[in-house]
Order: C-alpha cells, then structure tokens, then sequence
C-alpha cells in the first residue's frame, strides 16, 4: 500500500530503535518518563546559522512523539505545554498521530502563528522539494520558532549515527548551519540523543512520503 501524508504513524518498539553504526541500540528510551533537560541548543545568529533555545522533554510513551515533537518546538517560545493536553488535541492514540495535519492546527493554535503543511509525495526528495525545506527551515527558525516534520525509514546525522524508525515519527527542527544546508534536530525518542544535526538533504529524504509543519 502506497505511503501518503495521511498515512498512520505507528510507533513500535522496533520503530523507536535508535541505531549506531548499524547496530541496535535498546528500544527503551520513549517508555521512559518525560525527563526535562538543560537547554539542546544556544540561540546564536550570524554566519549563516542560527539555533533556538529548546526546553526538552522525551515523550512519555511510544505513540506520543507527535505531542512531544510539537511541545519541544513550541518550547522555544518559552511557552510549557502539557503533553497530554496536545495529544487529546491531536486526536493521538496507540497508533500514533495521523498525520503532519493533526499537528499543524495545534501549532498554529498555540504559537498565535501561521504555520503550513507541505508534503514531499514522493518517495526520494528532488532538489526542488530539498531546497524548499531548506527555504522553509531557514524563514522559520529565523522567525524564532521551529520546524515540525513527520519522518519515517533510516537516516544518518552528521556524526555517522543512523536514527531509525521504519514505523514513523515526529521530530522538531529548531536550527540550522551552513545557510540551511545543515540543521539541528531535537528527537524525543531517546533523551540520550535529544539533539543532532543533519544535512538537510538526508532529512529531506527521510520526510519523504510524508510532510513537515513550517512558517
């Protein structure tokens, strides 16, 4: 069956393993208890990058990543949402969030911003719809606020460290370096990778089938 926008995300504890070097780490991590953590990244600007302050909280469960995607970018405005009350609003269930158009309400509801959905049909990013989320990470983190996409597959960060989640997931984009062609991600699947960047053509091609909430 063809994988659209509106297609379920499914959290297994499969699809929440995180892997390094192509080795599976435990699939514990979004079972755990929200923890908050220090600040992911330090608000800075100039020389084409700029990363937003980021008050972290891992998702609570394995099907609440939509919630805490979307808490986690809210963040950086300073506002403290609680995660149960975005997923009653999301319509969130065991099955996950449906889809990027479940959070984009919610997002503009609760930042007084317009936000947007895009979709990348596609199964593999063109330069076209790579560009644009570059355009759209970069205006949006700009605007001091972030980027919400819903992911699925394998990707690989700039560090080496592959993130898989083959059953779907939501991330947050809350930067970007290298005029955009670099951009910093808070993942609330595992708290002990709560932050990583990643070339903007890797996540494009991981938003791929699926699609992002921007400005």
């Amino acid at each position: 069956m063809a994988t659209t926008l509106l297609r379920k995300t499914v959290l297994t504890a499969a699809g929440i393993a995180a892997t390094a070097g192509g080795i599976a780490g435990p699939a514990i991590a979004a079972h755990a208890a929200p923890a908050e953590k220090a600040t992911v990244v330090a608000d800075r600007k100039g020389h084409g990058e700029r990363e937003l302050d980021v008050r972290y909280e891992a998702q609570p469960n394995f099907y609440y990543c939509g919630p805490a995607a979307a808490r986690n970018a809210i963040s950086v405005l300073g506002k403290n949402i609680d995660v149960d009350a975005m997923a009653k609003e999301m319509g969130t269930t065991e099955n996950g969030t449906n889809s990027i158009n479940d959070i984009t309400p919610v997002l503009n509801k609760e930042t007084g911003k317009p936000y947007k959905s895009v979709e990348i049909k596609t199964g593999k990013a063109d330069d076209t719809q790579t560009d644009k989320l570059r355009a759209d990470i970069v205006k949006t983190v700009d605007d001091g606020r972030a980027v919400v996409a819903n992911i699925a597959g394998t990707a690989t960060d700039t560090d080496g460290t592959t993130h898989s989640f083959e059953g779907g997931h939501y991330i947050s984009v809350v930067g970007y370096q290298d005029d955009g062609h670099t951009v910093t991600i808070a993942d609330s699947a595992n708290p002990d990778q709560a932050s990583y960047r990643m070339s903007v053509d890797n996540l494009a091609d991981w938003i791929a089938t699926r699609g992002y909430s921007t400005s």
